[in-house]
C-alpha cells in the first residue's frame, strides 16, 4: 500500500487566471485543498466539505506532483485555497513550488495558523470562525463578503485600522442585489482607502471551467440551513 503521509487531499487543480484582488487578470494555477471547519452559508466551494456535494473519491498528492503539474503551464504564480487550506501543513508545498521558481499565494479565513513561505495571503474573515491576529498582522491583503446589510462594519471591526486594501466582494448570490451593492458603494465613498469595491471576475468568463479537471461549482447560495 503507498503511504499518503505528507500529501495533501486535493479537491482539484486548474489552470485559470486569478479573478480577485490586487493579482485580478493575472494566470494562476489554482490548488483546491479538501477540508474547512468553517462551514459557511454560502460557499461556493462546498464540495470541499459539505456531506451533500463530497466526491467519492479525494485524491491525495504530494507536493513534487503538484509542482510538476504547475511547471507545465505559464502560471505566474500558485494560488492555494479551499476549503480553509490552512488545517494543512502547507509548508512542504510551498518550498516545493518556491524550488520550481514559482510565486506561492494563499486565500484563507485567517482562523488557523499558517505554515509555509508565502509570497502573498488574502485573508477572507468569517464570522463563524474568526481570524488569528497573527494571520491578520501578516495579510497583504483582505476580502470582506458583504453576505447581509451591516458586514462590512462587523468584519471592518475585526480587522482594525489597515493600510492594506480591503476588497469589498458581495455575496455572489447577492450579486445583482441592489441593496448589496449600495452599502459597498456608499462604505468606499464614506470611508475611502483602504477600502474597494471587488468582483469575483473569474465567474463572468466562467475561466475556471475551461479546464476540465476543475469540479463542478457546487454553492450554497447563502441557505442558512445549509452551514453548520
Amino acid at each position: 500500500m503507498t503511504s499518503t503521509i505528507g500529501m495533501l487531499p486535493i479537491h482539484e487543480q486548474f489552470y485559470t487566471f486569478q479573478g480577485e484582488g490586487i493579482h485580478a487578470g493575472r494566470a494562476a494555477y489554482f490548488i483546491r485543498t479538501f477540508g474547512c471547519p468553517v462551514h459557511c452559508p454560502w460557499c461556493d466551494s462546498a464540495g470541499t466539505w459539505h456531506p451533500d456535494y463530497i466526491p467519492e473519491k479525494i485524491e491525495r498528492w504530494s507536493s513534487q506532483d503538484l509542482a510538476a503539474e504547475v511547471a507545465k503551464t505559464k502560471a505566474e504564480f500558485v494560488v492555494v485555497t479551499g476549503g480553509e487550506p490552512a488545517i494543512h501543513d502547507l509548508a512542504p508545498l510551498v518550498d516545493a513550488l518556491h524550488a520550481h521558481g514559482q510565486k506561492v499565494h494563499l486565500e484563507t479565513s485567517g482562523a488557523f495558523p499558517i505554515r509555509g513561505d508565502f509570497d502573498w495571503i488574502t485573508l477572507s474573515p468569517k464570522r463563524w470562525k474568526l481570524p488569528l491576529l497573527d494571520n491578520i498582522n501578516r495579510a497583504d491583503e483582505f476580502k470582506i463578503i458583504v453576505d447581509q446589510v451591516g458586514a462590512i462594519g462587523e468584519y471592518a471591526a475585526v480587522l482594525g485600522a489597515q493600510d492594506k486594501p480591503v476588497w469589498l466582494h458581495p455575496e455572489w448570490s447577492k450579486h445583482s442585489d441592489a441593496a448589496t451593492l449600495n452599502s459597498i458603494t456608499n462604505w468606499v465613498k464614506t470611508h475611502g482607502a483602504p477600502y474597494r469595491a471587488g468582483w469575483q471576475m473569474h465567474k463572468h468568463y466562467a475561466a475556471d471551467q475551461i479546464d476540465p479537471r476543475s469540479a463542478q461549482p457546487a454553492p450554497l447560495g447563502g441557505d442558512p440551513a445549509k452551514g453548520f
